[in-house]
């Protein structure tokens, strides 16, 4: 191998890439691409873990790490970035520092708040690639249709029990998430990790194929997944690929659409401020009755999606929250299928985070 220093490596960092960069048909040249490179990694949660991880050991040059959520006890079976020690820290800090420990020379941005319809396009503009570790309906939604409009490659994946997948999607060159779900599923109708579990290993399963299908387009090498999802069961040690075409029939993507939410702090002000807000806890009525926000009313999601109504109010805004964020996120769903959505939001991170 011919010396490195052309790549402006220190010798501990020549050092630290000399197994990859030993490589045929990667080299010095794979090497250099990453360095070069600039992800945008949204979520630094399960599949955000060995993403972020691998990506700074392989040498990507700059990460963008999306995530305004904190690290919690339930996190760490499965989001082995963080530990015991970094409850209550917001997942973008703690991951950014396990991140300069593996690659000290990397770049990073953080972004803590919320990824959203109205600021999507501003923080994934600069990236080379979009990777999705996202858990809802409407991020991957957003994500994609993101990515679409700016005509940036993205690699979004999902976990539920012991199976997962992994999508490689470009606009304009292949299908997209949208080509292979076009409508989100009905509100309740398919569970969430939080309600039907995940093993924790899978998630470093499903991520690790995520890094390797970003690090073979940064580096143009191999022969990429894109275009196609790969689908992996744990239970049965099987993995299967599936093409996605673009669908000619589908109007391309013009404008985001994404759920309405409201923070904590926004909240917390509103009420400060005297302004008229009906609350609604979509728990279940024993999680109601261990504790709720102050004067806020119990209708739990399981009663929605049975055909329950929000109290009557002439307030501007309803506030729908549960424990996580998730379930309140699912009760917007109802309200929007039933056109009664206007004027509702689902407090970021739950009951959790006030």
């Amino acid at each position: 191998m011919r010396d490195s220093t052309h790549l402006n490596l220190t010798p501990e960092d020549a050092d630290r890439f000399r197994r990859q960069m030993g490589l045929a048909g990667f080299g010095e040249e794979g090497q250099a691409r990453l360095l070069k490179s600039r992800v945008a990694v949204v979520g630094a949660g399960g599949l955000g873990a060995p993403v972020l991880q691998y990506l700074a050991a392989a040498g990507v040059g700059h990460i963008e790490i999306i995530d305004d959520d904190v690290v919690e006890r339930s996190n760490l079976h499965r989001q082995v970035i963080h530990s015991e020690s970094d409850i209550g820290r917001l997942k973008a800090e703690s991951a950014a520092d396990v991140c300069r420990g593996l690659f000290p020379g990397i770049e990073l941005t953080l972004h803590t708040d919320r990824l959203t319809a109205d600021n999507a396009l501003h923080v994934l503009r600069d990236a080379d690639l979009v990777i999705d570790g996202t858990d809802s309906f409407d991020s991957r939604y957003l994500i994609s249709d993101a990515c679409e409009m700016l005509r940036k490659p993205v690699i979004q994946g999902s976990v539920l029990r012991f199976s997962g997948q992994v999508g490689v999607f470009w606009a304009g060159k292949t299908g997209t998430y949208r080509d292979l779900y076009p409508e989100a599923p009905d509100a309740g109708s398919t569970p969430t990790c939080a309600e039907a579990g995940v093993i924790g290993v899978l998630p470093g399963i499903i991520g690790t194929l995520m890094t390797m299908e970003a690090i073979k387009l940064l580096a143009g090498v191999g022969e990429s997944a894109l275009g196609s999802v790969l689908i992996y069961d744990g239970l049965a040690s099987t993995m299967r690929s599936l093409t996605v075409a673009a669908d000619p029939d589908r109007a391309p993507v013009g404008h985001l659409d994404s759920a309405a939410v409201i923070t904590p702090a926004a909240l917390e002000a509103r009420l400060q401020a005297g302004q008229s807000t009906l609350l609604v806890d979509v728990r279940e009525a024993d999680e109601y009755a261990a504790g709720t926000i102050a004067g806020a009313h119990s209708v739990p999601l399981s009663a929605l999606l049975e055909g329950a109504q929000l109290p009557e109010s002439e307030a501007p805004l309803t506030v729908l929250f549960c424990q996580a964020g998730v379930r309140s996120l699912q009760a917007l769903d109802i309200l929007k299928a039933r056109g009664m959505h206007e004027g509702a939001a689902s407090l970021v991170g739950g009951i959790n985070a006030v």
